[in-house]
């Protein structure tokens, strides 16, 4: 009995490994194809805000790049942005928050088609900026471009332009201000009472005839505030060193000419000038008569809002890491034509879609600009058809192994793609890796067979060698009985 208990537990046993060695082939890896390319592209930077910011900006890049794409299916082109060590982009006047960094790229197609893609992002600056100010960056700028012909292009990342646009604004810049800057003969005047309204509560003023205030700003226009009184006297302005318009106010009189009946009237725009160019410009006022007041509170910078980046904070990008390209392989589905017993015809001509999916790219095209291919454009190649069994063999046309070609020295996967002669080979011409081979990145190969008749198979199996032991097991204990009754 002990005996027969033995066997029994080693044949269940074996019967349990059975089964989980069945259960192992019917559930393969799953993995996905490799289907993107990542190009690591680093840049220098200079001109520009990289100038107002570390004098020269490094940047490290990854251009993500798809390596098939079907017909009538966007290309896709993604581009991370990052600062390679401490060097930043720096803000290039005092701004309120609500700068705004935009950044183009430069994307080279060559092959099929001839163009360019820009990909293009931006971020606003979310806090006020002194000039030098360090510049956040998008994470990342992004393009693409409808694809309506087979064939193979070559994308190859070029430049990057980095931009700052300032916020539409209007700053008040007080008169202790360290920017603006005095003759001397001027009393710093603190503390001033609530009810007189001056701007922070205090101000500058001189009774001499003759002396200045400078203030050099950015901006495309300028207020200069100050108080209305009985006491004061004439102030001429003067913008980059050309007399304003006007070019003389006094703030003891009304616009008539009459004397006002007023006394430290104050945060009053006495003076203000717009449509200046957007840029850096500098005012300055100069008293005119001794014995009367010449008062400043403030100057209000104004910057109106822009169409376009100002030209001279534009900075440049080059590559500085070994240039890299891509080769993206374009298909067309609708020639991939299934035979009734499964295989795919190897007729170029064929335009039916199995998938019902439209075979024409839709209308409209790349947000930069692409020119359309050759005439006659590629000829669309089918893929291997299938035999039944499951294995992959040449068509009578053409049969085309799809994949990606990086060209530099970047640090993608790296695999071929080969075309096949169009008559059918008697013998092997290239060496192919399989599926799941090294550097295919894509998944093993799977069983043809139905995952429910290989299951079926191995239960089958495991019960029949259950069954066959439990026999054997009951023959050999009656067998025993006999040989003991005999003796």
């Amino acid at each position: 009995m002990n005996r027969w208990g033995t066997g029994l537990r080693r044949t269940v046993a074996a019967s349990v490994l059975g089964l989980a060695g069945a259960a192992a082939i019917v559930v393969p890896s799953l993995s996905a194809g490799a289907s993107t390319a990542e190009l690591v592209v680093d840049y220098a930077c200079a001109g520009g805000i990289a100038q107002s910011g570390s004098g020269t900006v490094r940047l490290r890049t990854k251009v993500t790049v798809p390596t098939v794409v079907n017909v009538g299916a966007p290309l896709n082109v993604g581009w991370e942005l990052n600062y390679r060590d401490v060097t930043r982009f720096g803000a290039p006047a005092r701004l309120p928050q609500g700068g705004k960094i935009e950044v183009t790229g430069n994307i080279q197609l060559a092959g099929a088609w001839e163009g360019v893609l820009r990909p293009m992002g931006s971020v606003d600056q979310p806090d006020a900026m002194v000039k030098g100010s360090p510049l956040d960056l998008p994470e990342g700028i992004s393009d693409f471009a409808h694809i309506d012909r087979a064939g193979t292009l070559k994308v190859t990342p070029r430049k990057l332009f980095v931009d700052f646009r300032p916020p539409a604004s209007e700053v008040m810049v007080n008169d202790d201000d360290p920017e603006i800057l005095y003759s001397d003969g001027w009393e710093d005047l603190n503390d001033q009472k609530s009810q007189n309204n001056d701007h922070h509560l205090d101000l500058h003023r001189t009774t001499s005839a003759g002396k200045w205030a400078q203030f050099t700003f950015t901006g495309t226009g300028v207020e200069y505030v100050a108080q209305k009184d009985q006491r004061a006297g004439p102030v001429d302005i003067l913008i980059d060193g050309q007399p304003g318009s006007p070019p003389r106010i006094d703030p003891s009189k009304n616009d008539d000419g009459s004397t006002v009946n007023d006394a430290n009237k104050g945060g009053q725009t006495l003076w203000r000038f717009r449509g200046l160019p957007y840029g850096e410009h500098k005012i300055e006022i100069r008293s005119v008569e001794d014995g009367k007041w010449t008062q400043l509170d403030a100057f209000r910078v104004i910057t109106r809002e822009l169409v376009n980046p100002p030209k001279d904070y534009r900075a440049e990008c080059t590559l500085v890491s070994a240039p890299v390209s891509v080769n993206v392989t374009i298909s067309d589905p609708a020639t991939e034509q299934p035979s009734p017993g499964g295989s795919s015809s190897g007729d170029p001509s064929s335009t039916s879609n199995p998938s019902g999916e439209p075979s024409s790219s839709p209308s409209g095209g790349s947000s930069g600009p692409v020119t359309s291919p050759p005439p006659g454009g590629s000829t669309p190649t089918p893929t291997p058809s299938k035999s039944p069994g499951g294995s992959s063999s040449p068509t009578p046309s053409q049969s085309k192994l799809t994949s990606v070609v990086v060209i530099g020295s970047p640090t993608p996967t790296i695999t071929t793609t080969i075309t096949l002669p169009a008559s059918t080979p008697t013998s092997p011409q290239v060496k192919v890796t399989p599926k799941g081979g090294a550097q295919t990145g894509e998944a093993p190969e799977t069983p043809r067979s139905p995952a429910a008749l290989l299951i079926g198979s191995g239960g089958a199996m495991v019960f029949g060698g259950v069954f066959s032991g439990v026999v054997l097991l009951r023959r050999r204990a009656a067998h025993a009985n006999d040989r003991s009754r005999t003796v």
